[in-house]
């Protein structure tokens, strides 16, 4: 009986190699570790069912392509169908990022805007406060953007830029009235170890479901 794990290894290295991927984006795509899809190349193990399903869909093939040692004339149409998911999703991405882009270009020309009609109306001296305001309405709209659409990870960074850009906004406004109270960056650095904590514990949590997807799957 031919042994079905060095054919499947064969073909996800292929396809993964013809899609100019790593083992790490592959390994993201279908939510497990780099080290399961290595595993896999290696024919050491064979990913269940439903996994080889999400890999077929991940690179436009059938399922039984993925458990066949030849392939017939039909595999230039497959690819040919993967190529145009590729361009699909490429072009997907590309308008999400001048969405994302035109949204912050947005708020820094409403932030110009209300400084040009304070510097107006009263005087430079508040107007440039608007620049300062714009940077914690900037963390606000990308980190809005960033869970919808690109990395979540970047949350993290940007909930920093927040906290930061507020206490600054914050402080510099007050200043600018006549009053110091830079105590309140103090509040920043419990804040800032709260926002490590949560990373940490995040990506821990997400990397015991991706061990506990992997142990089932042996």
């Amino acid at each position: 009986m031919t042994d079905i794990k060095p054919i499947i290894a064969k073909n996800i290295v292929d396809l993964r190699i013809a899609g100019n991927m790593t083992q790490s984006e592959l390994a993201q795509k279908l939510n497990y570790s780099d080290k399961a899809v290595s595993k896999w190349e290696r024919a050491e193990s064979i990913p269940d069912v439903a996994v080889l399903m999400e890999i077929a869909q991940v690179f436009g093939v059938s399922l039984d392509y993925l458990t066949k040692e030849e392939h017939s004339c039909e595999t230039e149409k497959t690819n040919s169908a993967e190529e145009e998911a590729v361009a699909e999703t490429e072009k997907k991405c590309r308008n999400r990022k001048i969405v994302a882009g035109l949204s912050v270009a947005l708020v820094w020309f409403v932030a110009t805007l209300v400084f040009v009609v304070a510097d107006i109306l009263w005087s430079a001296k508040f107007a440039w406060l608007a620049f300062m305001w714009a940077l914690p309405v900037t963390a606000i709209v990308w980190i809005v953007f960033n869970s919808m659409w690109f990395n979540k990870r970047r949350n993290y960074f940007i909930v920093s830029l927040l906290m930061w850009s507020v206490l600054a906004a914050v402080y510099l406004s007050v200043l600018m009235a006549g009053a110091s109270i830079w105590q309140l960056f103090i509040l920043g650095v419990p804040g800032q170890v709260i926002i490590c904590i949560w990373s940490k514990f995040n990506v821990g949590s997400k990397k015991q479901r991706k061990d506990k997807k992997e142990t089932g799957q042996r």
